[in-house]
């Protein structure tokens, strides 16, 4: 099976090759984080990063067998070579990523060139390590013959590296990012780097006769081998393809944190982590190719069930996520439904590696010489290629273009094509009556559970993790799929309209969510004397852009929405509410990442108004970091103001903390107004500028009264505010006022992106009014602020009180 002095120390391999997946999936999930601030977090950008580290991996895989065809150098070396050299290049992407980004949004333009800096970016910075993370499995397994048993060590040790794998990952998505910032998390995995370098250098000297023979060159592939690696190609593309599909819809049934991300991505590792360890032991029997087959029809099954369960079964489960505050009994019941409907189809999908790796093998055939490298590095390539097409083909073409539904339907039919691939010729080369049944049968099957599979529901779109406790509360309207979001419109039973997305309610008619939708716009609006250029950051329903419609001098709005269905779709429903923002002439819409446009525009506006989504939700923290509010200002004209919508409900008090102390660490003259519902806290918006804030409220009032003002008061009196002194009695705090509050919460900055974290740990707090009132109990009296006759000063004062 093995270099004869050195059977003994496989099982030390098995936990050195864990400790390169645990490393892996630590950089994986740093680098994403670290590219979406750089490169954006559309689609389309994250389609670049995907491609670029599945592609390293494939070409280290299929590099290293040639470069080390003619070498006789020890594996064990070469394998500690690899390691202490990507974690010397994963320093290098954590200390040079910053230099890259300033580069490249210095250079950064519209259109194809804009998308082809995206893509050098992230070849830039991640080919070279991922290229040595791919050589590593060819590396390791020119120690171990191709025999039988030495195939079913193969397959073990891609078992336990993606055992690591999921070690990595729960441990960066729970502990590491959570509590730290990515420069530990990578220092950790350099860390776990160096030590298994050094261990497999101590190894490969203790062990030196045992040196890789010379492999003769590798014949051309035979016909049935090109079969198993479509077959095990097609299978890449299903699991990296299902992955994409999956994660979107479980995202919208947990909730789209940063936790329930790590727990889908930690369960596909489980499963093929598991399902490795069945197919090595399969594969170490013969008849590999058979079994292949048999697992690629299994897969229609697999895919099936997963898709079964979503759509209808897993989001009329009776459990309601308010029950309780803690995360870890959300996340023990999460993790549990994660486990339940994707698990099957995962272990099948890890079982196919060692399968493939067993039906490739020559073993018995005259090639006792095969170069155990170039066999793990084909059908390694092949799997991660197919990868590499299944989830950029369905992540930007193919969801957007014919749905979650008709793609789960093609993942089934192809996981179906592959397994005829390798069944077909071996039911020809064994002719029988029952092998032609089975296979017919699995067919018929493949297409049946094709044809009955069923849509997501949309009350999942609309309600999400609450679908379970809003069940007949409004009525679903119209659902759109778009590239990185899905849309649903409702009509509540009170007769208000609401626009969700992913889950998660975006905007809505109701009186108290359409008042603090416009005091997103008319608060800087009105503010600022002579506003002529704003831009809004979230389309939404497109109330709050709509405010800027009423004002006579503003020439220019300017609205960033990184998912294009959210316009045409919400316009149907709000036109009305939104005074048809979408279509006006002086709108023009960029679909683009919020945060990669401000970086890379040249455009100054005399308003800024952003209401995105809500900080939990994966991504969104990043336009609520330190960096970012610095970027808003820099693109703020002289005298421009900033509004931010600021959430309490399903928040807790450290997360609030944490969004104000950073906003005002940029705007030390920042302000806090409050949104309340029967005078009990619900939501804010902080308003910053550069310098102090004077508000002379006679002014306004008078401005108001004018009569190409006239618009704009209208807008207001159908929020119930009438006057100035209305408008202004929704002032809350100063930061001056909530210093000793703020004092000490941590900043949100690009390097550790805490407020995500600290977002989706609190997620199923009901504090809002809770922290409203802590928040009050720190206002002192406005007078440096307003200013006015004091009857009107008087006055003000009075709402106040009666408003909070």
């Amino acid at each position: 099976m093995t270099r004869e002095s050195g059977r003994g120390i496989l099982p030390i391999l098995l936990v050195l090759f864990a400790g390169s997946g645990m490393a892996a999936l630590i950089y994986e999930l740093v680098w994403y984080q670290m590219l979406q601030l750089a490169i954006g977090s559309q689609t389309v950008c994250l389609g670049f990063l995907l491609a670029t580290f599945m592609g390293g991996l494939c070409l280290g895989s299929v590099g290293l067998p040639k470069v080390m065809e003619r070498r006789r150098v020890h594996p064990l070396k070469v394998y500690a070579a690899l390691e202490l050299a990507t974690g010397v290049l994963a320093l290098g992407v954590l200390w040079g990523m910053p230099y890259a980004a300033e580069a490249y949004f210095a250079a950064s333009v519209d259109g194809f060139p804009g998308l082809a800096l995206r893509g050098a970016l992230c070849a830039l910075m991640l080919l070279p390590p991922t290229i040595l993370m791919g050589a590593s499995l060819p590396a390791l397994a020119r120690w171990i013959e191709a025999t039988p048993r030495g195939v079913a060590w193969w397959g073990w040790l891609y078992g336990a590296n993606i055992a690591g794998a999921v070690l990595g990952c729960l441990l960066a998505g729970f502990y590491l990012l959570r509590l730290f910032n990515m420069a530990t998390a990578t220092y950790a995995a350099v860390a776990v780097n160096v030590v298994v370098a050094a261990a497999s250098w101590v190894l490969a000297q203790r062990h030196g006769e045992a040196e890789a023979a010379t492999a003769a060159a590798e014949p051309a592939a035979r016909p049935r081998d090109w079969a198993v690696y479509v077959a095990i190609g097609l299978s890449g593309a299903t699991a990296l393809g299902a992955e994409v599909v999956w994660t979107r819809q479980f995202g919208m049934l947990l909730g789209a944190t940063v936790y329930a991300f790590s727990l889908i991505l930690a369960t596909f590792l489980i499963g093929m982590g598991l399902g490795a360890g069945v197919g090595a032991k399969l594969a170490k029997r013969g008849d590999a190719r058979w079994r292949l087959g048999w697992s690629q029809m299994l897969l229609v099954l697999g895919i099936a069930w997963t898709a079964w369960q979503i759509a209808d079964s897993l989001p009329y489960w009776p459990i309601d996520p308010l029950l309780t505050t803690s995360p870890y009994f959300t996340f023990q019941i999460d993790w549990a439904r994660c486990l339940w409907a994707i698990l099957p189809a995962a272990v099948v999908w890890g079982a196919s590696f060692p399968l493939a790796l067993g039906a490739v093998a020559r073993e018995g055939e005259g090639r006792p010489d095969q170069d155990p490298g170039r066999v793990v590095g084909g059908v390694y390539a092949a799997n991660t290629l197919g990868g590499i097409a299944g989830a950029l083909l369905l992540s930007l073409w193919l969801v957007p273009a014919i749905g979650t539904l008709n793609c789960q339907r093609l993942l089934v039919a192809l996981a179906g094509v592959s397994g005829l691939l390798v069944l077909g010729p071996e039911a020809a080369r064994r002719p029988s009556k029952a092998a032609v049944a089975w296979v017919t049968a699995a067919v018929a099957l493949a297409a049946l559970l094709t044809v009955k599979m069923d849509p997501i529901p949309g009350e999942l779109v609309a309600y999400g993790r609450k679908m379970a406790t809003s069940l007949g509360s409004s009525k679903v309207l119209d659902v759109v799929e778009g590239r990185n979001s899905s849309i649903a419109i409702t009509r509540w039973n009170d007769g208000a309209t609401e626009v969700d997305v992913n889950g998660h309610v975006e905007a809505t008619t109701e009186p108290f969510d359409m008042k603090l939708q416009r005091m997103v716009g008319h608060i800087p609006a009105l503010l600022n004397p002579n506003p002529r250029s704003v831009l809004g950051i979230g389309f939404g329903a497109g109330v709050s852009a709509g405010t800027f419609t009423r004002y006579p001098g503003i020439q220019k709005i300017t609205i960033c929405e990184i998912e294009p269905m959210i316009p045409p779709t919400s316009t149907r429903y709000f036109a009305q509410a939104d005074y048809d923002v979408k279509d006006n002439p002086k709108t023009h819409i960029v679909y683009d990442d919020a945060r990669h446009y401000l970086l890379t525009t040249r455009d100054k506006f005399d308003v800024i108004a952003s209401d995105p989504l809500d900080i939990f939700v994966k991504g969104t923290a990043a336009i609520y970091s330190l960096e970012y509010f610095q970027a808003v200002r820099r693109h703020l004209n002289p005298g421009g103001m900033f509004t931010l919508y600021v959430p309490l409900y399903e928040s807790d008090v450290a997360t609030v903390q944490s969004e104000l102390a950073t906003f005002f660490a940029v705007f030390p003259h920042g302000t806090v107004w409050g949104n309340t519902i029967n005078g009990q806290g619900y939501d804010l918006v902080l308003l910053g500028q550069a310098g102090p804030l004077r508000i002379n409220v006679d002014e306004v009032e008078a401005r108001l009264e004018r009569p190409d003002y006239a618009p704009v008061r209208a807008s207001l009196q159908e929020i119930g505010i009438n006057s100035a002194v209305d408008l202004f009695s929704n002032f809350a705090d100063s930061a001056a006022d909530l210093a000793p509050w703020t004092k000490g919460a941590p900043l949100n900055r690009d390097a550790d992106l805490r407020l995500q974290y600290m977002g989706g740990w609190g997620i199923n707090s009901t504090l809002e009014n809770v922290i409203w009132q802590q928040m009050l109990s720190y206002r002192q009296p406005p007078f440096n602020i307003f200013q006015g006759n004091p009857a009107t000063l008087q006055q003000l004062a009075g709402a106040m009180g009666q408003a909070n």
